[in-house]
């Protein structure tokens, strides 16, 4: 895909998860035992790095409505990466400052469609293309339950025809939109977009996603907690266990059994080099789901990491939190998804 190529080992490898208490081992609970968290919300420093970081994101917007990053030239993910961040602090089409903007990466994604079939990949895109149409489907989700623009509907709803036309008989998805292998990392983002979607309005089957939860849940590992790549392999990592956490909460299974150990996992791998950035846009909403102690420390210790690295342009760039590198638009979008989640502007993403 044009965009996640990078993201390979991600999930591989959202962002919007329940849980119980945080376990003494973990640095998050060493930390708030010794002096607790403040309850997380948006404060005057939180609100003006994000008020940066955006007139950043806005400034690199393509005249096509497009966003590029790095070697990814007006990519569907990236745009719709941007248009997330935009939507998590409140500006939508006729509303905001940065209304124009995200109607004008709307009008993008809808043109990008792909006549033959309805992938939302664009003139450029290639690659492992069901990650660009996964997160672009959850941006139109979310744009069209805002706006009920019509000219959305029709592209959303061949968006997510296409996605569960696509599962395989195991219930997941891989790279390329044809029912063969899967994943949990192409997998969670077409939950995701399908969860969005039944949210919007649209009509997704239970069976879809029912298989598609199955599927997730053959990933976990066992005795830590944390989520493999694919089933019964033993490798779980960070980003992985934070999307797998997300499609349990999505699903209503706010009490599994599961989630106390994935959460103690996820308080392990805080500060994880790892596909930082793409870990913490579905570790955020984890725990915001989570709630209490937990969320209180996990959001202060996202704070205190962030703000100061913010560099002078309102951006995230290069490697200073993680070795795998995409570039400053997403990454910077992606940190103000994480810092916006107290907000609850984005429905899919709401306690």
């Amino acid at each position: 895909m044009v965009l996640l190529i990078p993201f390979r080992k991600v999930l591989l490898s959202i962002a919007g998860l329940s849980c119980l208490v945080a376990l003494a081992l973990s640095p998050l609970e060493a930390q708030d035992a010794t002096k607790p968290a403040p309850p997380a919300k948006l404060d005057d420093a939180t609100r003006k790095s994000i008020d940066r970081a955006l007139a950043f994101i806005a400034a690199k917007q393509n005249p096509d409505g497009s966003w590029s990053d790095g070697g990814h030239q007006h990519s569907t993910a990236i745009t719709s990466f941007a248009m997330l961040a935009f939507m998590s602090t409140g500006h939508l089409p006729g509303q905001g400052k940065y209304g124009p903007e995200v109607a004008k990466g709307g009008r993008f994604l809808v043109a990008s469609a792909r006549e033959a079939d309805g992938l939302l990949i664009g003139a450029r895109g290639s690659g492992q293309v069901m990650y660009a149409h996964g997160i672009s489907t959850l941006a139109l989700s979310q744009l069209w339950g805002h706006t009920q623009d019509d000219s959305i509907r029709p592209v959303l709803k061949r968006a997510v025809d296409l996605i569960v036309r696509c599962q395989n008989s195991k219930g997941g998805w891989r790279y390329q939109p044809k029912p063969e292998d899967a994943d949990i990392s192409v997998t969670v983002m077409q939950v995701m977009a399908l969860r969005a979607a039944r949210n919007a309005g649209l009509h997704v089957p239970d069976e879809t996603l029912s298989k598609a939860i199955e599927y997730i849940e053959s990933c976990r590992d066992e005795k830590t907690g944390g989520y493999n790549y694919q089933p019964k392999q033993r490798a779980p990592e960070f980003a992985r266990t934070a999307a797998g956490m997300c499609v349990l909460q999505l699903a209503g299974k706010y009490d599994a059994a599961e989630i106390p150990k994935a959460v103690e996992f996820l308080q392990s791998k805080h500060k994880t080099r790892n596909h930082f950035w793409y870990g913490h846009y579905y570790a955020s909403h984890a725990m915001h789901q989570v709630g209490g102690k937990a969320w209180d420390t996990w959001y202060a210790q996202l704070k205190e990491m962030l703000l100061p690295a913010q560099d002078s342009d309102g951006s995230w760039t290069g490697k200073k939190f993680d070795d795998h590198q995409v570039g400053p638009v997403y990454q910077t979008s992606i940190g103000v998804i994480a810092l916006s989640v107290p907000a609850q502007y984005i429905p899919i993403f709401q306690r």
